[in-house]
């Protein structure tokens, strides 16, 4: 299978709503009007109102109800505003999909753009075009199963589709793997190149043609997802922990409950749980 050939599909390609489009567009420009882009939003009430019903999750903490897509604007900021957004949008998307467990992949896809945002935001690095790609680094996948089903039967049949090795088995199987998909969708979508190298090198970060530091901390943030959507025991986590990647973005291990032994409930550096800190935004995938 050639990768052209997937994309080459206009029937089977993912569609996303019209504002999301705009929305997109918005990243290369340098003069967003935060007007426009509000009244873009208006012109899709359900898309609004679920926008509305994110913002006042308990996600943000905020001290007030949100009303309006102004007030969301304003108290969010446009770039959360524009992720929400589109994580819904390509959500939304793939409705269809069949072969994977969509809620359970969707949840770790969330908790994969939460980890990787908290780990991020602690180094001091753009946190949110981090958030982005790992809110769109399930898309790959998703095409691939959308596109080309009964090719990915028997590669379902070997490995999870969360597998830590899944996209070494893609690539020896297919010769691409579903972060190269990912990447060409967001081509087509004409995403900005740090966010397509991002999603192109999430699986395999250090074997990247471009090292991506965003693509690095989703890979980081993808195995805390995974740990906890599949249920790893302890010695399972540690088996495949990302030391290297770890390294790479000079991340101490302290931040990784699994790490801390009898003492990981005390751990100060420790990430919260993760259904703490992405309590609210599970709308998105509804």
């Amino acid at each position: 299978m050639e990768l052209k050939s997937l994309l080459d599909q206009p029937n089977k390609l993912p569609t996303i709503p019209k504002v999301a489009q705009q929305l997109i567009e918005s990243f290369s420009s340098e003069d967003v009007s935060v007007d426009e882009i509000s009244r873009q939003l208006a012109t899709d009430p359900a898309l609004s109102a679920k926008l509305l019903r994110l913002a006042n999750s308990a996600y943000f903490h905020l001290s007030r109800t949100i009303g309006t897509v102004d007030d969301a604007l304003r108290m969010l900021g446009f770039v959360m505003v524009r992720n929400l957004v589109l994580g819904n949008s390509v959500t939304a998307a793939f409705r269809n999909v069949k072969g994977i467990d969509l809620q359970q992949f969707w949840r770790y896809n969330l908790y994969a753009a939460c980890a990787s945002r908290w780990l991020a935001s602690r180094s001091g690095v753009n946190a949110d075009l981090v958030f982005t790609v790992g809110l769109m680094h399930g898309i790959g996948q998703m095409h691939l199963h959308a596109a080309a089903p009964e090719a990915m039967v028997s590669i379902d049949k070997k490995l999870h589709v969360l597998d830590t090795d899944r996209a070494t088995l893609e690539l020896q199987t297919l010769g691409f793997h579903y972060g190269d998909v990912a990447a060409a969708l967001a081509r087509i979508w004409n995403f900005p190149e740090p966010i397509i190298l991002g999603l192109q090198g999430v699986p395999m970060p250090l074997a990247a043609p471009e090292f991506s530091d965003a693509a690095a901390w989703v890979h980081l943030g993808a195995w805390r997802a995974r740990t906890e959507v599949l249920q790893l025991n302890d010695d399972a986590a540690l088996a495949c922990y990302p030391a290297e990647v770890a390294k790479r973005l000079h991340v101490k291990s302290d931040w990784a409950p699994v790490h801390a032994g009898a003492d990981k409930d005390s751990a100060e550096d420790s990430m919260p749980p993760l259904s703490e800190m992405t309590e609210g935004l599970e709308a998105m995938l509804n």
